[in-house]
């Protein structure tokens, strides 16, 4: 009788569950999110047909006469824009032991092209500008300014080759002006998968795959998952973005980030939201990166300058079209699928400025502060610093031997004989023409030298089921973080005193139970024979 009942509550049981899981099944078993609008409860906005628009009934002869249309109508506009990094390419922020100091794509140096100091009417493709050739571009008049790199929907318009930022000539600008609208993936990827000089090369997980991108690829802009744009994160206000570029800022603010979303207590196991304090949700969910096409991981400046044995520049590809070897730019290892490397992080960062003094090889061309030490009192951020996924691009570029500085070296121009290396191939007269430029020293006396560049991982988000498990981290052997020594990782670490006590616990335990059952064993037997 007791066996029947106990079968029949078991069953009333697993029933009630089953039909309680197809209830929430059949309402919604999304995670919960804040500041969000799942795709399908979206009820997308409507932008003024600019077809109708008398001003944009004309042909353009000019890009500036586009802008002046547009901010006829959109005023004030152009003042929000000329207050943005986007449009100066730098910012002014603190820096550790250098104080206040502009940083941004205009100045910072990096290993990839160097910098766009002497180059910009090449660089400046990628500016939301017209006409910055040089320094003598003109930062406060409106008309400069690129409305349609950020705002075409036609998917016609494109920047000019070394045209310091104009329209190509094949640009059609009264079709493009008619067909405007928000911000799409396009617009932003135009540029920001396209850094260094090729697809996916700089970042590692921002390329043109996330246009059409599956789940695997990443589960937020999977165009079968929730298709979202770049503008759904990264929130703007008065053309003001949410987020800055780790490897051109300094300061932990104005940050895009997942809390802004998924709040700080995104899971259902409370353990796992406690690993929220210290780990970055960047660590779990982006395993690896690179997951379509390959990233640049190794750029050797030394190599440069082999030609043909007729005198001319030679190219070189592997097997995936990636460029192995450049006469101007020289060496290049790429990769794919590639696992991040792991560092604390606080959100704060540094950079190697030319003007500073090198004093450490690698030179360190940006910095992340953070470590295991970096919270409570010690905190020197909003937050302690969290473990986060890294892709380090290492390089070797040129250095003044004399001066011990980077150097700015004049990379492009539209002819030889005006010392651009990508031209002539000499690095001494680039190497004093780039420096004349800006007004610094060069000695004549040149080498070159290994650097590092980090690059914090936020895109290319895997599926829940491909996150990382705890064997990944806590493991003895191929512990993902086995170069964060700082602290005690339970697993991966050995401990002679921790596990002494481990053991001689668990010896005890056994040898306890063991004595306990043999103990009411023998009393029993004395009790049945009593």
């Amino acid at each position: 009788m007791k066996y029947t009942t106990y079968c029949l509550l078991l069953f009333l049981a697993i029933g009630f569950e089953s039909v309680n899981a197809i209830e929430k099944d059949s309402v919604d078993t999304r995670i919960n999110v804040i500041n969000y609008t799942w795709k399908k409860d979206r009820k997308m906005s409507s932008i003024a047909n600019h077809n109708s628009f008398e001003i944009l009934q004309q042909d353009f002869e000019n890009a500036h006469q586009v802008t002046e249309a547009c901010i006829s109508c959109h005023n004030k506009r152009d003042e929000e824009i000329m207050a943005t990094s986007h449009w100066n390419w730098e910012r002014t922020e603190v820096l550790a032991g250098k104080g206040a100091v502009p940083v941004g794509k205009k100045n910072i140096l990096n290993n990839f092209c160097i910098g766009i100091s002497g180059s910009e009417a090449t660089c400046t493709r990628c500016h939301i500008g017209y006409g910055w050739k040089d320094q003598s571009f003109d930062f406060n008049e409106p008309k400069n300014i690129d409305c349609l790199v950020c705002h075409d929907n036609s998917g016609t318009y494109e920047k000019g080759k070394g045209a310091a930022g104009y329209p190509a000539a094949s640009v059609n600008l009264s079709y493009v002006a008619r067909n405007v609208g928000s911000p799409k993936r396009e617009n932003c990827g135009v540029c920001h998968f396209w850094g260094g000089g090729g697809n996916n090369v700089k970042h590692g997980d921002l390329e043109v795959a996330l246009l059409d991108a599956s789940k695997k690829i990443d589960v937020h802009m999977a165009v079968d998952g929730e298709d979202m744009s770049c503008v759904d994160c990264h929130v703007t206000e008065n053309h003001q973005m949410a987020g800055k570029l780790y490897a051109l800022s300094s300061e932990n603010k104005n940050r895009a980030t997942c809390e802004q979303c998924h709040t700080a207590e995104p899971h259902t196991d409370n353990l796992l939201n406690q690993h929220n304090l210290r780990i970055a949700c960047q660590t779990c969910h982006i395993p690896s990166y690179a997951k379509a096409n390959s990233t640049k991981m190794i750029w050797d400046w030394s190599t440069a300058g082999v030609l043909d044995d007729d005198g001319n520049p030679k190219h070189e590809n592997d097997a995936d079209g990636n460029h192995n070897y450049l006469s101007i730019k020289g060496t290049f290892v790429y990769d794919d699928h590639v696992k991040p490397e792991y560092y604390w992080f606080n959100g704060i960062a540094n950079h190697q400025l030319i003007t500073d003094k090198i004093d450490t090889i690698p030179v360190q061309m940006n910095s992340l502060d953070g470590s295991y030490n970096d919270k409570g009192s010690k905190q020197k951020s909003t937050s302690p610093s969290k473990i986060w996924p890294v892709k380090v691009h290492r390089g070797k570029q040129i250095y003044d031997t004399k001066y011990q500085t980077l150097i700015q070296p004049k990379l492009w121009s539209t002819a030889k004989g005006d010392s651009a290396y990508w031209l002539d191939f000499n690095w001494d007269e680039a190497s004093k023409a780039g420096m004349d430029y800006l007004g610094l020293p060069y000695s004549g006396e040149y080498d070159f030298i290994e650097t590092e560049m980090y690059w914090p991982l936020n895109h290319m988000v895997a599926p829940k089921e491909e996150s990382l498990s705890c064997k990944d981290c806590h493991s003895r052997t191929d512990s993902r973080l086995a170069s964060l020594n700082d602290f005690y990782l339970p697993g991966r670490d050995y401990n002679r005193f921790l596990d002494i006590s481990g053991f001689s616990m668990i010896a005890f335990i056994l040898l306890f139970v063991f004595a306990h059952g043999a103990l009411r064993i023998l009393t029993r037997n004395q009790k049945d024979e009593h």
